[in-house]
């Protein structure tokens, strides 16, 4: 049994849809459960008719729902044509848009829009794309069987990001998914998508469909877990920003955890966890390029002083100074508590004898944490740095590679270096507007066929 996800490119259209359901044919063999994103664009088309109904502009929110109906109409008169159930997937199509104009027009009534009713809509997407795929399928001779997602993603409450509940998670796909895929289905569901106890729906955030796809297939014990996007795996750098960045065709998974969490597009930060805990392998494929090796994350890839680079900009540094911490018992408890409290992560972290500096990504509560902070000592705030992060399991092997990112570096300002505590990441913290300069830098050091 394998999970196989396909993102929000490989649904975009007629013709990816097509290239899916090839994809899926190949691999019945290995008894697939597909999971699929919302079509390209629509899950920010559906956040965008939500604010827009609730802030009054609701013929704004009528015609963002109506042109996304004509996209997924079309798209599935184009891909059914006379199939025997063309009408019906068509009318349970346009009931669902039926179904989200109400909701904006509520929404439009109500003049605000809750992170639940916002969840009640951005889920629509991966509920409409999961009912054409499965179509499309059947109509090729696919055994495809539609499953909704909110009956198998048990989540807790917290709408817009909300936790998904693995143990509850495993017992429905138990008592669903494995019964279809035993007598030879294959289970269509939506990614990103699910419900808390009360059947309510909610989201895992934005990436949350290879979330999903992960937390299934830890739950059935799949053998592995393919996740098809529109590049050709996990790449050395952002192509957009390297020019010559190159595959990597074996990857750990820690490495790739790092990476997701540093800005590394290919996969969401949380996507490979429940993979990892079972050590389920996640291969990385480009779903217009099906004959391509991909990337394969895995425990056993080989080990590297430095296998990537990634990188990000909108970062805040928040700098706490207090005499008081020296040598004082619980100081750091009580200061990440703070973060706690506000839900902000933080990445990186520096610390003297009398301060603390950190790095946060998530600058929505920046006002009250700096409140909160200064009860601990003098605050200042950075605002417009980026992060590039240097990462390789044998980055500590020995001091060279370090010693080499610096050096690769030059004229540009540092303001903060950090070696993660697993020594498989060195974080540096650069002007915003160098990120991308850093990066080149450090690639044409590191993979260079001379300096390879």
């Amino acid at each position: 049994m394998i999970v196989v996800k396909f993102g929000g490119t490989s649904v975009g259209d007629t013709a990816a849809i097509e290239r899916l359901a090839e994809i899926v044919r190949s691999r019945l063999a290995r008894r697939p459960i597909v999971v699929v994103s919302a079509m390209g664009g629509a899950t920010n088309a559906l956040i965008a008719i939500a604010e827009q109904a609730a802030e009054g502009q609701l013929i704004s929110a009528i015609r963002g729902v109506e042109a996304l109906r004509a996209r997924h109409l079309t798209t599935a008169e184009q891909l059914l044509g006379n199939a025997p159930q063309a009408r019906e997937v068509m009318e349970e199509l346009s009931a669902t848009f039926d179904e989200l104009a109400s909701l904006a027009e509520a929404l439009s009534v109500l003049g605000h829009a809750t992170p639940r009713s916002k969840d009640a809509i951005s889920a629509k997407g991966e509920m409409l794309s999961s009912l054409l795929v499965t179509a499309a399928l059947s109509a090729r001779g696919i055994p495809a069987e539609h499953v909704d997602a909110t009956t198998v993603m048990i989540t807790s409450d917290q709408f817009g990001k909300a936790e998904p509940r693995q143990e509850r998670i495993a017992e429905a796909s138990q008592r669903i998914l494995r019964p279809l895929v035993e007598r030879g289905a294959v289970p269509v569901l939506g990614g990103y998508i699910g419900s808390n106890e009360q059947g309510i729906v909610t989201t895992l955030g934005r990436g949350g469909s290879d979330y999903s796809a992960s937390l299934f297939g830890a739950a059935l014990g799949a053998e592995a877990i393919e996740i098809w996007t529109d590049v050709d795996g996990m790449l050395t750098a952002d192509p957009r920003v390297v020019q010559g960045a190159r595959l990597i065709d074996r990857i750990r998974f820690d490495e790739a955890s790092e990476l997701a969490s540093f800005g590394a597009k290919v996969l969401h930060p949380s996507t490979i966890t429940p993979a990892v805990r079972l050590g389920i392998p996640v291969y990385i494929y480009n779903s217009r390029n099906p004959a391509g090796t991909g990337t394969l994350i895995t425990f056993d890839a080989p080990k590297r002083p430095v296998v990537a680079l990634a990188g990000k900009q909108g970062v805040t540094v928040l700098r706490v100074r207090s005499p008081r911490m020296l040598l004082q018992h619980g100081f750091l408890r009580t200061l990440f508590e703070v973060f706690d409290r506000h839900r902000t992560s933080v990445d990186v972290v520096a610390t003297s004898e009398v301060s603390v500096s950190v790095t946060i990504d998530d600058a929505t509560h920046l006002d009250t944490l700096v409140v909160d902070l200064s009860h601990l000592g003098d605050v200042s705030v950075e605002r417009n740095r980026g992060i590039v992060a240097i990462v390789g399991a044998g980055l500590t092997d020995s001091s060279e590679s370090m010693s080499r990112a610096l050096a690769a570096l030059k004229s540009l300002r540092v303001h903060m270096l950090s070696l993660s505590a697993s020594g498989i990441n060195l974080t540096i913290l650069v002007d915003g507007d160098q990120v991308s300069e850093a990066m080149r830098r450090l690639h044409a050091e590191f993979f260079t066929d001379a300096a390879a």
